[in-house]
This record gives C-alpha cells, sequence and structure tokens, in this order.
C-alpha cells in the first residue's frame, strides 16, 4: 500500500513542488487549496497522468477548524491513512510599518500559526491511531534572524511556528517525527513582485548568489519525511544558501 502525504497551500510555489517530489516516489498526494482550484486540478491530472499514482485535490480554509476536520475526514474515507503532513499554506502581506493594520496582522496569524495549529491537530490525531508518521512545518529564516519591518506579523508566525514544532515534537513523541524547514529567498509567486533592484541585492549577501528553487526546498521535505531521516526529530533547518 502507498503511503498518503497532505501538502496545504499546494497549487503553487514550494507546495507544487513538494506534491511532484512525493509523487515521483511513489506516494499518493493531497492536494490542499483555498484559492486557484484550476491550479490544484490541473496538478491533480498531472500527478495522475505522470507519475501514476493517486492524486486528490481538496478544497479547505485552514483557519476554520470545521473545514479542516472534513479535509482529514475526506482524507481517512478516500485513503485510510495519512502519512506525511507537510504544513505548507502561508501568506504574507508587505506594508509600511505604519500602514500595518491589526486586521493584516491577524489574517497572517489564522493562515500561518492557526492553520498550522489545526492540521497538525487533527491530522496528528489520525497518525496517532497509526502510531507512525512525520509532519514537516515550513517556517523561515524571517522567524529566525532575518527581519524586515514590512512584514513583522509575517516574521512574528514564522517565528511561532518555529515555537509549534518544538512543542508538537513534544506532544507527539515517540510516535510522530515533527520538524521544521526555515527557508531564505526562493523564487516562488510569493516573491515574483520583488523589483530587480531588491532582488540583486540580496542575493549579493548569499554565499551561493542566487535565490533557491522549489525543488530545491522540496527535496529537504522529502528527505525529513522519508525513512532516512528515521532519528531526525524537532530539527529546525536552515535552508538559504548561506546568508
Amino acid at each position: 500500500m502507498r503511503k498518503v502525504v497532505l501538502v496545504t497551500g499546494s497549487q503553487r510555489g514550494i507546495g507544487y513542488a513538494t506534491i511532484l517530489k512525493f509523487a515521483k516516489n511513489g506516494y499518493d498526494v493531497v492536494i490542499d487549496y483555498y484559492e486557484e482550484e484550476e491550479k490544484a486540478f490541473a496538478l491533480q491530472k498531472l500527478v495522475k497522468e505522470t507519475y501514476g499514482v493517486e492524486a486528490l485535490a481538496i478544497k479547505a480554509d485552514i483557519r476554520i477548524e470545521e473545514e479542516v476536520k472534513k479535509l482529514i475526514q475526506e482524507i481517512m474515507t478516500h485513503f485510510g491513512r495519512l502519512d506525511v503532513l507537510v504544513n505548507n499554506a502561508g501568506i504574507v502581506m508587505d506594508k509600511e510599518f505604519e500602514d500595518r493594520e491589526v486586521k493584516d496582522f491577524q489574517d497572517t496569524i489564522d493562515t500561518n500559526v492557526i492553520g498550522t495549529f489545526l492540521v497538525s491537530k487533527y491530522g496528528g490525531l489520525e497518525m496517532l491511531k497509526q502510531k507512525q508518521g512525520a509532519i514537516i512545518n515550513i517556517s523561515s529564516t524571517n522567524g529566525i534572524d532575518t527581519f524586515f519591518p514590512t512584514s513583522l506579523d509575517y516574521d512574528a508566525t514564522k517565528a511561532a511556528i518555529i515555537s509549534l514544532t518544538h512543542n508538537l515534537a513534544v506532544q507527539y513523541a515517540p510516535f510522530i517525527r515533527v520538524n521544521a524547514i526555515a527557508p531564505g529567498w526562493v523564487n516562488t509567486p510569493m516573491n515574483q513582485d520583488l523589483s530587480e533592484e531588491f532582488v540583486k541585492e540580496e542575493a549579493s549577501k548569499i554565499y551561493l548568489k542566487r535565490f533557491a528553487e522549489p525543488e530545491e526546498i522540496a527535496n529537504v521535505i522529502y528527505f525529513l519525511a522519508s525513512d532516512e531521516a528515521s532519528y531526525v526529530n524537532n530539527a529546525i533547518i536552515r535552508i538559504d544558501g548561506g546568508y
């Protein structure tokens, strides 16, 4: 029986690359999306036709508890198991500090932190029944030591995800390994509106002199889910090319 992976926010960017990485390696995949339905179903079709595994696209607002419950229930009904959870869904809304509003902060917290908590709770409880599983959370170097006041709410949520990772590792031990990655700059749609000048300036600070590609991040996510990482737990892995 094939293993099953759920990747939240998987219709583009790192999530998209992660779905393809797992499918290529024989996993059945669950494509979670909230917007861009057409892209989600196009990815589902691509996975089925290219890799011959099962792919299930499910719309769910991970900020809402009942929708997360239904998401996990649908996975269990369809596949009967959940082996890997990748909490990838996240938003960023860059604004000048003086223009930042409480609503902006709340929206970012709801998606990035509450969403990660809810999916980890209900997905993790199913994994506990199986007495095995892996959760990989997507944090950021912004949650550690690269700070931008124009995205201070995003930075705060990524720091919160690191704390959440540590607590989930304690809660789910010894059956579920919980780790997080902290990418630096990645060539994703989230960063597509950055100015050419800013990209050049930031790339110059990176030892490898370039942004990462989503596939390079997906490789590390896959490793953390694999048996080759069977003794990696409660770790925060930085992936920034040397910044």
